[in-house]
């Protein structure tokens, strides 16, 4: 089974990198804006997940920074992610803002938001 995995991981990363999409070009303070609300965002999530591939195509799909965090191999941002979000699920979108933290679970609801970040 570990065989299977590994060679399913590998062939999903493999085709991520063959096939990576292009960022949306924007004006540079258009940019700079969207970096700055994003700056808060932290991505958790293993490295050939498919459902993490799926969100991480569609934050450079839209040109956006986050900051990923590899839950499956640091102990620690494992350890954050089943203190603060509650279950070690992957993706989870942590945003913070106003002081605030949210965690966002399910690939679809985090590029949704994503995308109306983005716009």
């Amino acid at each position: 089974m570990k065989l299977v995995r590994w060679l399913l991981g590998s062939l999903i990363l493999f085709f991520d990198f063959v096939f990576t999409p292009r960022s949306k070009k924007r004006p540079a303070d258009e940019q700079q804006q969207l970096d700055q609300l994003t700056a808060q965002f932290k991505l958790y999530q293993f490295k050939a997940c498919p459902f993490c591939v799926k969100v991480r195509r569609a934050i450079k799909r839209e040109g956006l920074k986050v900051e990923t965090r590899d839950a499956k191999n640091n102990q620690q941002y494992r350890h954050e992610l089943l203190e603060q979000g509650g279950k070690i699920k992957v993706p989870c979108l942590r945003i913070e803002q106003d002081n605030q933290v949210t965690w966002l679970y399910e690939s679809n609801d985090i590029i949704a938001y994503l995308n109306k970040v983005a716009v």
